[in-house]
Parts: C-alpha cells; structure tokens; sequence
C-alpha cells in the first residue's frame, strides 16, 4: 500500500511580509514597490510618480526588460527616483520540487534552477543599467523556506510587503483606494506596473496623493532597514536572515561562481 508523504513545515510557501524600520516613532515612512512581471508598461503611473517626485522599488523581470527598452530608458532617466531590483529570470515562484506550483505558476525542479532564476534576472539588470540589485522578489511573493535560505546564501535579500494595494493588477479603482488609506507608517506596498490597461494607475495617484497629504515620505529599499512581520517570522523558524538585522552585513551578489562546489551564476544559464 502506498501512503502519503508527509507534508514538512519547509516544503509549505510562506508569503512573506515585512515592514520598515522607522529611525524614531515620529518618522513616518512608506516604501512603495513595483513589480513588472512581464507584459506592458503603464506610462501614467511612472509619469504621476516623477510629477510628484516619489521614490519607488520597482521589481523587474529579464523578459521585462528585454521587451521594454523604451519604458527603461524612462527608469534611468530618472534614477535619483527609481530603485531597479530583481524579480526573476523568467518569473518563476521562489517554491523547489518536482510539481510544485503557486497559484498556477510551475515552480523550480531543483535548487539550481532557482539559482538560476535569481542570477538571470540580476545579470539582467546589472547589463541593463550597470548596477547589481541587492533585493529579490519572486513570482507570487511566496516562498519555501530553504529557497529564502538559497536566495540569502546567493547574496540577495529577500523583498516581502505588508500591503498588497492591488491583487496583480486585478482591483477597481475603488478598492485600491480603500486599501491605501489604512496604510500606517513602516508600510512596504506592492503594485504592479506592467499592466497600464488595469486601475493600478488611478487608484495609486489618489491614494498616495492621500498618503503626501498626510504627511508620509517615501524612500526605497535601499534606503531602509526593514524586517519580517512576527507571523512571518514565526513561519520560518530557526533563522536569522540578514534582513531580520539591520544591522548584519548582506554578502554582495555573487554573478560569477565562488566554487566548483555551488556553481551559482553564468554557468547554469
């Protein structure tokens, strides 16, 4: 008779939140971050968010990039504004196993091929703008536990939020400006900006007009401590990744391989 396999604590996604870490209690700080999955680029967003001058975290994918030279020209034009980290090779979810998948989407076979998924989208970027990303984001925004632990050991910190303010892209107007106004300082909030068809655009200009009125300030990831939420934090028990303490050191990401023993770079693409 053939049983079940058991399910382990490490083989069940986490989707990870975190937050910021304010200087004092009266900072009142937000970090608004944007993936590009893969698709279109919505040109109003990124046109209201220089009109306001509003830092953001924009998580890219290769296939992204390659597809939009004309949406990234934009992105380093204004570079003092918009931080470019690393969302996938070809966005693929951060979960590792024969048949595993997020909410549809294939995950990885084997810890190479998310090796690979991480350092084809870096290299990416780096070739694209000449600057290394230090922060990953995969696909869905869930993650195994060993795979966060592969992620860190590459040299990359892993990019959680605590607001998601539009369900891919899915959301009416309305309703991402309802989500906005109960964000509170030390809020990292997720968008999209690869879909201009969507309300994403309409519903983020009210919203984060609301949040400047407010008197909230925005910076990037690069500019913030930031740690796990403590449901998070329960859920992946037994480590301290780096950006669990602001104040460890994060190893630089490795591009080309340390050892014959973890080849993680140009070698497995």
């Amino acid at each position: 008779m053939l049983l079940a396999q058991p399910v382990y604590a490490a083989d069940v996604a986490v989707e990870v939140h975190q937050v910021l870490i304010p200087a004092t209690p009266e900072d009142k700080l937000i970090a608004l971050t944007l993936d590009a999955c893969s698709g279109g680029y919505d040109a109003d967003l990124i046109q209201f968010l220089v009109d306001h001058r509003i830092p953001a975290t924009l998580f890219v994918t290769r296939r992204w990039l390659q597809r939009q030279p004309g949406a990234l020209a934009v992105l380093r034009a204004h570079a003092d504004l918009f931080e470019i980290e690393d969302h996938g090779d070809r966005h693929v979810p951060a979960v590792i196993g024969a048949g595993r998948s997020v909410r549809g989407i294939a995950g990885n076979a084997n810890a190479n091929a998310l090796r690979r998924e991480v350092i084809g989208g870096a290299l990416a970027i780096t070739k694209a703008t000449g600057t290394p990303p230090t922060w990953y984001r995969g696909a869905t925004g869930e993650y195994d536990p060993g795979a966060i632990t592969i992620i860190n050991k590459t040299g990359f910190q892993v990019a959680g939020f605590s607001l998601n303010a539009d369900d891919g892209a899915t959301l009416p107007k309305k309703k991402i400006v309802q989500r906005i106004e109960h964000a509170q300082s030390g809020d990292i909030i997720l968008a999209h900006m690869n879909r201009p068809e969507a309300d994403t655009a309409e519903g983020l200009a009210v919203g984060l007009q609301q949040l400047l009125d407010r008197g909230f300030r925005f910076i990037t990831l690069r500019d913030a401590q930031v740690q796990f939420t403590s449901e998070t934090a329960r859920r992946l028990p037994h480590r301290t990744p780096p950006e669990a303490s602001p104040a460890a050191p994060t190893p630089a990401p490795r591009l080309i391989p340390e050892s014959q023993s973890e080849p993680v770079a140009e070698s497995l693409l």
